[in-house]
């Protein structure tokens, strides 16, 4: 049974203590105790695991390390741009591509987003943040996908313009299955729940694949496209 995980900056020290809000998580909530074994990360693919030699109050704990190592970055390195969805599956979504192994997280505002971050941008990015830390946590990896934005299309068309994208579309004659996964990065763009319109998509110059017969959800796209690329690369 694999062990359960906590985020912790620095994992250099043979005891590493564990406070602050992974520490009340791992006391208060988890009630990991000592003689218990944990795994540490530092969400940039460097892991310590051991037992926990001490618990102080209801914030603290040390774990004596026993192991030690770094997971490599996968190839390829996959960015999802993730259309805004509504409040209700925002931070779904983003659970979900952590889940399916996102490197990366791009929000963007697309021309048919019906949700507005505007002046609430920042406080809406934390929540992604929080949502891609906790979900690589119960994922257990050492890894937590970089998340940043709102971008607009256009300026999504500017970062992919000379990288391989790909944008998912029911419309679309190719499908993941002949695309060149052959790459060390590529970007998957997941479109906002009233789709992408004709106009848009020629402006973002990504190539549509379909993903197969079933249209999904905003929320779930990203994870069905992260579980091919999967499969039919390195990466599992």
């Amino acid at each position: 049974m694999s062990l359960p995980v906590f985020i912790a900056d620095d994992l250099s020290a043979e005891t590493v203590a564990l406070s602050g809000s992974e520490g009340r998580h791992a006391v208060t909530v988890k009630r990991i105790g000592v003689g218990e074994r944990i795994k540490l990360v530092d969400g940039r693919g460097g892991w310590v695991s051991g037992e926990v030699v001490a618990v102080e109050g209801k914030d603290t704990l040390a774990v004596r390390v026993d192991a030690r190592g770094e997971d490599p970055q996968p190839r390829p390195r996959v960015t999802v741009i993730q259309a805004i969805p509504k409040s209700e599956r925002a931070e779904l979504a983003v659970d979900l591509a952590t889940q399916g192994g996102a490197d990366a997280i791009i929000a963007w505002q697309s021309q048919r987003t019906i949700a507005k971050w505007g002046a609430k941008a920042d406080k809406q990015l934390g929540k992604w943040r929080d949502a891609a830390a906790a979900a690589a946590k119960q994922s257990r990896r050492s890894r937590i996908p970089d998340v940043s934005g709102p971008l607009t299309t256009k300026q999504v068309a500017q970062l992919i313009a000379t990288r391989p994208a790909y944008v998912l579309h029911e419309d679309a004659e190719r499908s993941m299955k002949d695309v060149d996964l052959d790459v060390d990065e590529l970007f998957v763009l997941v479109g906002p729940e009233g789709g992408i319109g004709d106009e848009e998509l020629a402006l973002l110059g990504a190539t549509p694949i379909v993903l197969g017969p079933q249209v999904y959800r905003t929320a779930s796209a990203a994870l069905v496209a992260l579980s091919a690329i999967g499969t039919l690369t390195s990466r599992w």
